[in-house]
């Protein structure tokens, strides 16, 4: 803040107060540090509030002989080492409660450690929340929690940025005869009050930089907006952001890499209705799981292109695991849109937690104290098996919401026996009256807006995207991914096996199998056509402001990957139906690629009928009948 008394108004500010009393108190701290302090009282004090000065060290020494000499009125001359001072401003969260929204609690933890080893003293001001108050403060939290960074979200509740004024702490330390000192504090403004109130500021020394990946967004507000002496690392919120982010290419040869323990464990996969540790732990140690989480967090950032292809990729080796690992990077994407109390508990672990998301059916919710109480079975939640958290769709009063929930809180049903895709472990999820508090539940429209909450928080260009065009992503690239490996095995067959009652040495020389291959081939070349030009729509779309898509835009991409997955299915029945009876036992891969493809036909993203539908309407210009076409 500015200061605007007359320096003689200043000078006599200043000389009012004096030491009222004086107590020693042994201090010790969480992490087991102690310090023995001298807490002062005083009176006089310019805005009548009960600030403390603590004295620590040897702070008689670094006080000297300040006292004794002045050249003129105002100014001082030190005779002796300045004592060195920290204005702590109180923070009930963080000095007592240990939030982690702030750098307040391991700032103060700092200050006495360093001011008791050098002398000096540390003022603790009652100035809960930059002025603004204990209540406040919390209310700009909730309005923070919306996308307002800490100095906006005060603004709008009618106070300033920062309304600390620093008259009583000067007056403490002249009081003690603290004319000069070496302040420990990143913010400028401090130096600044203390000066024009007439304390000389010998030297002004940074404090820490006490990141997590709760307060990154609070400490660069005050490092870009107030000019705090903050140097935070570049593009990350924690150790995990120091790795180096692979190109496309190279992140794609990773997943090539996997593909074969994938096919090697697919049938294993298949028996264990899940995937089984060793591919989870081979996905995360390359990465996979990285490739939608933003950068900021420590995650890799990366485009739709890539994303597409890795499950695409993927699915060469099994068709559960690229589904799986696709909704599981997707979902990692979804929570990089939640506002940032909820970010700052799911990233705490890392930049990849892993989350299953339903909302088929909906449940419902009821308004409870603090949040909601949510009610219902959630069907087909993919990448539950291997997730932490579940986001779950709940109906309340006519409007959608999305609530994180742990899922640890739930109860998981053993439901998902089926003929396909059945390493996926897809399944049902029940609570009964679960609560759910107000920071984990957001509205469906708000998370898969272009102005999502996530997007005030993180660069990523893909977060800044409606999140509709995403979710139909997976199906069809698992489905391509598939046909390709058919198409692949296909080959492998026909250039090996003998066909009875023929005459041809192998069925690649018969005239009818070189058709049926070349039919097969051009069938996956027709589906990838269409799978490309669906991803180069929507990426094209991402380039721009505002990326909503357009009618024709929308029905373009969704007719291109259900005709892709058309296409797919189709080389998949031609290589079945020539690949002769034994590829139907249960060990062979191609029966269960085709187990796989037939499931994922009926996934929304690829049911035929009602997408040609919808598609034709928006193509002609007559809107959709489907609002969430």
């Amino acid at each position: 803040m500015t200061v605007s008394l007359e320096s003689v108004e200043l000078a006599a500010a200043v000389a009012a107060a004096a030491v009222r009393s004086r107590v020693s108190v042994p201090l010790r701290f969480p992490d087991g540090f102690t310090a023995d302090a001298e807490v002062l009282t005083f009176s006089g004090l310019a805005d009548g509030k009960e600030h403390l000065l603590l004295a620590f060290g040897d702070w008689r020494r670094a006080l000297g002989g300040q006292s004794a000499r002045q050249h003129s009125p105002g100014e001082r001359e030190p005779a002796g080492p300045a004592p060195l001072v920290r204005l702590h401003s109180e923070c009930l969260t963080g000095d007592v409660f240990g939030s982690q929204r702030c750098d307040c609690g391991p700032q103060l933890r700092e200050a006495v450690e360093r001011i008791d080893a050098a002398g000096g003293f540390l003022l603790y001001l009652r100035q809960e929340g930059r002025g603004i108050g204990l209540y406040s403060k919390l209310d700009a939290y909730a309005l923070q929690d919306t996308g307002l960074d800490t100095y906006e979200a005060n603004l709008a509740l009618g106070h300033g940025e920062d309304e600390r004024d620093y008259t009583a702490a000067a007056q403490m330390l002249a009081a003690v005869g603290a004319g000069s000192v070496r302040l420990l504090t990143n913010n400028p403004d401090k130096a600044a009050q203390l000066t024009a109130l007439g304390i000389d500021v010998a030297e002004q020394i940074a404090t820490g930089v006490h990141l997590s990946p709760a307060n990154r967004r609070y400490l660069a507000a005050k490092r870009d907006h107030t000019a705090h002496t903050l140097d935070l690392p570049p593009a990350a919120a924690d150790a995990a952001s120091s790795a180096v982010v692979p190109t496309h290419e190279e992140m794609l040869a990773r997943v090539d890499g996997l593909v074969p323990g994938l096919r090697a464990r697919a049938e294993e996969t298949e028996r264990l209705r899940r995937l089984p540790d060793a591919t989870i732990a081979e996905l995360q140690a390359a990465g996979v799981f990285h490739v939608l989480s933003p950068k900021s967090v420590g995650g890799f950032g990366m485009g739709l292109e890539t994303y597409v292809e890795v499950v695409r990729r993927l699915a060469r080796g099994c068709a559960s695991t690229a589904w799986s690992a696709g909704h599981l990077i997707e979902h990692v994407w979804m929570l990089a849109r939640w506002p940032e109390a909820a970010q700052s508990e799911v990233f705490a672990s890392g930049p990849a937690p892993l989350a299953a998301a339903t909302g088929a059916p909906a449940g419902t919710a009821e308004r409870v104290p603090g949040g909601y109480a949510i009610s219902g079975r959630w069907t087909f939640a993919s990448g539950v098996m291997h997730s932490e958290w579940a986001l779950l769709a709940a109906q309340y009063d006519g409007v959608r919401l999305q609530c994180l929930v742990p899922l640890a809180d739930v109860e998981l049903l053993d439901v998902w026996h089926t003929a396909g895709l059945r390493g996926t472990g897809s399944n049902d999820i029940r609570a009964e009256r679960l609560f759910v508090p107000e920071r984990r539940a957001l509205d469906w429209e708000r998370l898969g807006a272009e102005d999502n909450p996530g997007s005030l928080l993180h660069r990523d260009p893909l977060i800044h995207t409606p999140m509709g065009s995403l979710l139909n992503m997976v199906a069809p690239a698992a489905a391509l991914g598939s046909a390709e490996y058919a198409v692949e095995i296909f080959r492998e067959v026909v250039l090996a096996r003998k066909v009875k009652h023929t005459v041809e040495e192998r069925q690649a020389d018969s005239p009818l199998a070189q058709a049926r291959y070349a039919q097969a081939y051009g069938l996956v070349a027709t589906a990838r056509l269409h799978w490309q030009d669906a991803v180069r729509v929507v990426s094209s779309s991402h380039a721009r402001r505002s990326s909503t898509l357009t009618d024709d835009e929308r029905s373009r991409y969704r007719l291109s990957l259900a005709l892709s997955g058309e296409a797919s299915a189709e080389a998949v029945r031609l290589v079945l139906a020539g690949s002769g009876g034994s590829v139907h036992r249960l060990s062979h891969p191609l029966q269960r690629i085709q187990r796989d493809v037939n499931v994922l036909l009926n996934h929304a993203a690829l049911t035929r009928d009602p997408i040609l539908e919808q598609a034709g309407r928006g193509l002609l210009g007559l809107g959709f009948s489907v609002p969430s076409f």
